[in-house]
């Protein structure tokens, strides 16, 4: 443990690049070469902390069993957070630093104990540069405006595990500052054990800010996912770091307390298992998890290079990569990473002023992914592989994968593509079924229902009443009512997305379940009977298309997701013959 580790994330821990920092910030940046530290702001700082662990122990044990481990140890055990309820038993101690890696060497041995680890020091992941104001060429970058046209992330819900964000005024969320059209949901602090995840560095609000900033309110600057709510999780400190315990810790909370997306613009050179763990179970919780690849200018940091992870490296306005970027087979996709504007906060503690930081780093670059990941989850790719692999094949490819992974991000055209393939295949496999279905009634010498009423119940359940809407410009001009549009897009099956978003992974009402339910107050009307006719059509439809994408985050995993979609589109399609037989009585 006595030698030396590079540091890959880089912080503003001291000075924020701001508009107004002055012209010596950029000598100094300028001087930096890619086999210097990337923070030499922060190179007095070890990399771990001296004399502590951090032990993952097993969830299934109780605290008189954690004491009784300590006990076996010679070490007294204590909750790295004793104001959280959950079920990572992680837990750190004192130890003598002679002692430090024969008592390590030990615990891992342990089966009570699944990681034992020295207490590593994680850094935001931030490089100053030279500020600039201006456009913000970076969400033009990644086809903001088309993106906008398409989905704003409704009904999604970000983590920033960061040094928390400007949410907070007294005992309010996101008052007097351009966030405060922003929603802002419970988070935590780990920095100081209790639920005012505020931010007092700045880092995290600039970095929240690219995700989820208030857009299209004539103040300020744009957020990609601007729709999306943000989870404030502080785990890095006023001087912009923290331990890894701390970030496992904000990993395992956000992902038990109703994030969808995690984003981490943070890092270190170390493996951590106790941090590994905590990506594992977020990931095994249908969580996608983005990270900044680091700042080193070498290998992919951690928690980046976990396989769970979207690496994400940084670019700069030429589509070239940043000579800090980190590199390496783990990159997954690179991202705008130089001179990005966004809001931070002007004094620590402070959050009603506006001030735009111009920051650098892959800190940078990771938001802008989080955000375009959100878009997508916000129109049902829910599962984090499937999230991953339309952010990829959208991608801008470039020639080297080790520096940009699949390319760089579009977000225009992965929520365009999205939409677009969604409809498609849901209107083509309606209009199979539907032929289907009139082949059959005839067959059997009966007559299909006529009538606007089949066509309108076979949109909102297959493909949406108005899916063409994007095309007219509408969704990105309606305001706050733009919920209703989202609504109008989308077919029935989905609108828990943006209702319920917690509800969406049992398929409740992409299945037959609705159908059903309808069948008991339509059916016995003639006039009705037909769009229960179309309505159970178009959710077979919709449920065949589920099961052909495999797309979605499904509760009981992707194989019984095939299997219930086939069968509760076998379902409807029974109603829907029954239904649109005219003849029937």
């Amino acid at each position: 443990m006595k030698k030396r580790l590079t540091v890959l994330a880089a912080s503003c821990a001291v000075g924020l690049a701001l508009s107004s920092t002055s012209s010596t910030a950029h000598a100094d940046a300028m001087e930096l070469t890619s086999d210097a530290p990337t923070s030499q702001l922060l190179d007095h700082l070890p990399d771990v902390v001296p004399g502590e662990i951090v032990v993952d122990i097993r969830d299934d044990l109780s605290d008189a069993d954690i004491e009784r481990l300590g006990n076996d140890f010679h070490i007294a055990l204590r909750d790295n957070s004793p104001n959280v309820k959950h079920d990572g038993n992680i837990a750190v101690a004192d130890v003598d630093s002679s002692r430090l890696e024969e008592i390590i060497s030990r615990l891992v041995k342990d089966p009570r104990v699944e990681a034992a680890e020295p207490v590593i020091i994680a850094r935001a992941l931030f490089t100053p540069n030279d500020p600039k104001f201006g456009e913000q060429w970076h969400m033009t970058r990644v086809g903001a405006e088309r993106a906008w046209e398409y989905a704003c992330g409704q009904g999604v819900t970000v983590a920033v595990v960061d040094t928390g964000i400007a949410c907070y005024d007294g005992d309010g969320f996101a008052k007097g500052t351009d966030l405060a059209g922003t929603a802002c949901v419970r988070g935590y602090n780990f920095v100081g054990n209790n639920e005012m995840a505020a931010d007092d560095q700045g880092h995290g609000t600039h970095v929240a800010g690219t995700i989820a900033q208030t857009t299209n309110n004539g103040v300020g600057v744009a957020g990609l996912a601007h729709c999306a709510k943000l989870m404030p999780v502080k785990v890095l400190s006023k001087q912009g770091w923290g331990t890894m315990a701390n970030v496992a810790e904000g990993i395992r909370w956000a992902a038990d307390h109703g994030a969808q997306i995690i984003n981490l613009s943070l890092g270190a050179p170390i493996k951590s298992k106790v941090v590994a763990n905590a990506v594992k179970h977020a990931y095994d919780n249908g969580v996608v998890i983005v990270a900044a690849a680091g700042n080193s200018g070498k290998s992919v940091g951690y928690p980046a290079a976990y396989p769970e992870v979207i690496a994400v490296s940084a670019t700069d306005r030429n589509d070239k990569i940043a000579w800090f970027s980190s590199r390496g087979p783990e990159v997954a996709i690179g991202a705008p990473g130089v001179a990005v504007t966004q809001q931070t906060i002007c004094d620590a503690g402070k959050n009603k002023c506006e001030q735009w930081g111009v920051f650098s780093g892959t800190s940078m670059a990771s938001p802008h992914v989080a955000a375009a990941a959100a878009l997508l989850v916000g129109q049902g790719v829910t599962s984090p592989d499937a999230v991953r692999d339309v952010l990829q094949a959208t991608a801008n490819l470039q020639d080297d994968k080790n520096l940009f992974g699949a390319g760089i991000l579009d977000a225009g055209k992965a929520v365009t593509h999205t939409h677009f393939a969604h409809t498609a295949v849901r209107l083509l496999v309606l209009l199979g079924l539907a032929y289907v279905v009139a082949r059959q009634i005839k067959k059997k010498g009966g007559a299909v229902e006529r009538g606007a009423g089949k066509i309108v119940g076979a949109l909102l359940a297959g493909v949406g009443l108005l899916p063409i809407l994007p095309l007219l410009g509408v969704p990105p001009r309606a305001g706050s009512l733009r919920w209703l549009t989202e609504l109008a897009m989308r077919p029935v099956g989905e609108w828990d997305l943006l209702l319920l978003p917690s509800m969406h992974r049992w398929l409740l009402l992409a299945s037959a379940a609705p159908t059903f339910f309808l069948t008991v107050f339509l059916f016995g009307s003639r006039r009705l009977r037909g769009a229960l006719g179309g309505y159970a059509l178009g959710s077979a439809a919709l449920c065949v298309q589920l099961a052909l994408s495999g797309e979605t985050l499904f509760a009981m995993g992707p194989f019984m997701l095939r299997v219930f979609c086939a069968l509760n589109a076998a379902l409807s399609f029974w109603v829907a013959r029954m239904a649109l037989d005219a003849k029937r009585t």
